[in-house]
């Protein structure tokens, strides 16, 4: 029988031992996720639709192809470690907080800065800025929120299933919203793209079917390796399939990205494998306490650089109009060009988002110092640990922890 791994939660903030190697693969993962925003928003990715695609051109898919996996990563990595750890209100308050900062306070330095684009200063604007969550300012955190909101349920259902059961429930969901959209030449109504809180729901449970029983292809060698590599280069030339597809019927143009999409089963089995590879890493010592240390502060990297205020702004200050221009061009060069203004941009929006939420931790910490005086807040903080330490006992009764 295989032994049962053992469980941490997800950004325990010190309360126990991180995984270096999963840690790492949270940062590459949101490195990843700049790359898209950096190909995508900075106009590198060209029409598929077009007649022709050059070298750089064709490479810049290509990095989209291998990035595309960051999301599915992200939301993996949350599940493996989230299905064995209690539902805890007071991080779903810290989480509620920390977007709410980020979108107030950036939001409204982009706007009356006048670096902000793409985006009206208006009455809808605000209301964005106030309810990130409600009205979707950062898409993935409305997601994460509300699968987190559902963790008390889903958590202590995948504790209680057996392995049948589990196999049973999450092949049904992945039936429903990943495979039929994989092999139907269609747009489903129902299928979001990966965008919704019932996809990550999806990883979710794989994930916790991962951490519970195990998947005995993963332990082997290079299964991650071909199932990461596969499924991205799979993605690919099935892009360019659909493409030649479309040049030549003029049929199937709302299915040319359909391969890279989050809930399309390759860039999903991508996440998998890439998550197999990194498990098998082995991180020590001082490599491994920088990667433990900077990890808890990748989701600032993204509340920074997809903020309204900023989203549409920085991939210009950081050189996409000058490697578009190199592209443009064709040649190897426009290859080296993307590439080495992508991996610049990656390096400046990373080490700027790293140290814009230290920044943010620390305001955090003195504010709740500050307010430690005050008898309401003390109170209130109170009652939010015993929220905690009620489910906490609950879900140990239960067997769940």
């Amino acid at each position: 029988m295989k032994e049962k791994e053992t469980v941490y939660p997800v950004q325990a903030l010190g309360e126990r031992k991180r995984m270096a190697n999963l840690e790492l693969l949270r940062c590459v993962a949101m490195m990843m996720v700049v790359v898209l925003h950096y190909l995508g928003k900075g106009g590198l990715l060209a029409d598929l639709a077009g007649e022709s695609l050059n070298v750089p051109e064709l490479a810049a898919w290509l990095l989209e192809a291998f990035c595309i996996v960051a999301v599915n990563v992200y939301m993996f990595l949350s599940g493996y470690f989230l299905s064995g750890s209690s539902f805890r209100l007071s991080r779903l308050i810290q989480l509620w907080m920390q977007v709410w900062l980020y979108s107030v306070a950036l939001g409204l330095a982009g706007a009356l800065s006048g670096v902000m684009r793409g985006t009206e200063l208006d009455l809808h604007y605000l209301l964005t800025l106030i309810f990130p969550i409600l009205m979707g300012h950062y898409w993935f955190m409305t997601a994460y929120l509300f699968l987190y909101l559902m963790l008390p349920l889903a958590g202590m259902a995948v504790e209680r299933m057996t392995k049948r059961q589990l196999q049973v429930t999450l092949g049904l969901l992945l039936l429903a919203f990943c495979v039929i959209k994989s092999v139907l030449p269609l747009r489903l109504e129902m299928d979001g793209q990966g965008y919704d809180c019932l996809w990550y729901l999806c990883v979710f449970l794989t994930a916790a079917y991962v951490r519970k029983f195990g998947i005995s292809i993963l332990d082997k060698k290079w299964t991650g390796v071909i199932l990461y590599a596969g499924g991205c280069l799979g993605g690919f030339a099935g892009t360019l399939a659909l493409r030649q597809v479309y040049l030549r019927t003029g049929s199937l143009e709302r299915m040319l990205t359909m391969f890279l999409e989050y809930n399309h089963v390759l860039p999903f089995l991508a996440a998998v494998g890439l998550f197999g590879i990194f498990r098998k890493v082995q991180v020590k010592g001082k490599g491994a306490a920088a990667i433990n240390r900077i990890a808890p502060y990748t989701l600032g990297v993204y509340l920074l650089h997809e903020n309204l205020g900023l989203r549409y702004s920085w991939q210009d200050w950081l050189g996409a109009d000058r490697a578009a221009s190199a592209m443009a061009e064709g040649g190897w060069s426009g290859v080296g060009s993307l590439l080495f203004w992508t991996l610049a941009a990656v390096a400046a929006v990373f080490l700027c988002g790293i140290l814009a939420d230290m920044a943010r931790r620390w305001i955090f910490h003195l504010l709740h110092r500050g307010l430690s005086c005050l008898s309401p807040y003390r109170r209130l903080v109170e009652r939010i640990e015993g929220v905690d330490a009620e489910f906490r006992r609950r879900e140990k009764d239960a067997g769940c922890l």
